[in-house]
């Protein structure tokens, strides 16, 4: 399985392009969203389509890019590693209510689909939702939850609303991702220091990215 590992922004530097570009494709943080530090750019449908292609290239074809925007449409099968611990988030399917399908840091490589999530990008939001390939749901922010699992991610939705989108940013310098949701306007961090069954659980809580808590690489699983 180690060998389909290509981490897209392998791609991006092997296409010779260092960072996600800001073209019109790129997605602008909204009034309502809150920008992420410097250095952070965001990542359209487009550009993770034409990272994952090899076509982001100074001589890639208005073809080549047109493909990649149709590409867009189409999700991308990804794992997603944290920086902190890492390890591969999966979907705990056989945990209890109310945390089913709990997001959690927790594997030592993506073994299957509990490691495996549908990247799909939205036009006209301009978000990204999760969808995972354990369970066929989508990640949804427990927003009304309170506690420990205030704000936890859990694969939970059959449709996709505002609990379920998410933008996803990109750091040239450290070569890194971070996630932010829309519902809350919070990045996504990995709580290295719960113990318990939520330990190692993503919960979209940070109001910036501050470290290796809210950073993952994110891999191509169909490469």
């Amino acid at each position: 399985m180690t060998s389909a590992l290509v981490t897209l922004s392998a791609v991006l530097a092997a296409s010779a392009l260092a960072a996600p570009a800001a073209t019109a494709d790129t997605a602008a943080p909204k009034a309502d969203r809150p920008a992420a530090a410097d250095g952070w750019e965001t990542v359209s449908g487009t550009e993770l389509a034409r990272l994952t292609d090899g076509t982001a290239t100074p001589a890639a074809s208005a073809k080549a890019r047109a493909q990649a925007k149709a590409k867009a449409e189409e999700p991308e099968v990804i794992a997603i590693q944290s920086v902190r611990n890492g390890k591969f988030v999966a979907t705990e399917l056989n945990y209890a209510a109310p945390n089913t399908g709990a997001l959690r840091a927790r594997s030592a490589l993506p073994s299957g689909s509990w490691e495996s999530y549908d990247l799909e990008w939205d036009e006209v939001t301009e978000t990204f939702a999760l969808k995972s390939l354990a369970n066929k749901r989508y990640v949804a922010v427990e927003k009304n939850t309170t506690g420990a699992g205030q704000n936890l991610l859990r694969a939970r939705s059959t449709a996709v609303g505002s609990w379920e989108r998410f933008v996803l940013y990109y750091n040239e310098e450290l070569d890194r991702y971070a996630i932010q949701s829309t519902l809350n306007g919070l990045f996504v961090t990995m709580e290295n220091n719960y113990t318990g069954s939520l330990q190692y659980a993503l919960r979209a809580r940070s109001a910036d990215i501050s470290g290796s808590w809210e950073q993952f690489d994110i891999y191509d699983m169909a490469s």
